[in-house]
């Protein structure tokens, strides 16, 4: 028997992380429903799909800083779905915590080179 009260029971346990990673995913929803249609937008009107054409687009400023943008936002959005996902359907606390690893490495592998990839255009000229 206990003589904690329930809310003497519970404070200072549980998730305290839970609010904050539920609004990072709606401020990343938000970024990437405004940063996804200037996507498609500028892809649409790239007279194709060339190199050079990649670095006239990505040659102005506004356009490789806002690319970068919707990679951020792509690849924290996309890690926060599938940490949330593992965290609740993974039983083996060793293999949650491998598999958590794995995905935060190549998550931010590929925004990594992604960036890279958009500051090569961007910044460099055409080979």
């Amino acid at each position: 028997m206990s003589f904690k009260s329930p809310l003497g029971r519970v404070l200072g346990q549980g998730s305290h992380s839970g609010t904050q990673h539920w609004i990072s995913q709606r401020i990343t929803s938000v970024a990437l429903a405004v940063l996804g249609p200037w996507l498609v937008v500028s892809l649409l009107t790239m007279p194709d799909f060339s190199y050079a054409s990649a670095h006239a687009a990505m040659a102005r400023p506004a356009n490789a800083v806002v690319t970068i943008l919707f990679l951020l936002a792509a690849f924290h959005h996309a890690y926060s779905g599938v940490t949330v996902v593992i965290e609740d359907y993974v039983p083996a606390k060793g293999k949650k915590i491998l598999a958590l690893l794995v995905l935060q490495f190549l998550h931010v592998a590929f925004a990594v080179a992604g960036i890279i990839a958009v500051l090569r255009l961007a910044i460099w000229s055409a080979v």
